[in-house]
């Protein structure tokens, strides 16, 4: 089984991990009502998605 020779350097570890940070989600606004929404996501208050209602909202 192949075994390390040398310890890594804390730098090269650092270096390998500096990708792995969690990143923020992207927010876009829903062009119909405004709201602050993920991209690639229905908005939650008006069911708007891709130029369409794709989800019917019942207003309460």
């Amino acid at each position: 089984m192949a075994v390390p020779k040398r310890k890594h350097s804390n730098a090269r570890t650092g270096s390998r991990r500096a990708h792995d940070r969690v990143k923020k989600r992207q927010i876009a606004y829903c062009p119909q009502c405004s709201t602050a929404v993920p991209t690639h996501s229905i908005c939650p208050k008006c069911g708007y998605y891709q130029g369409r209602t794709v989800v019917e909202h019942e207003d309460a």
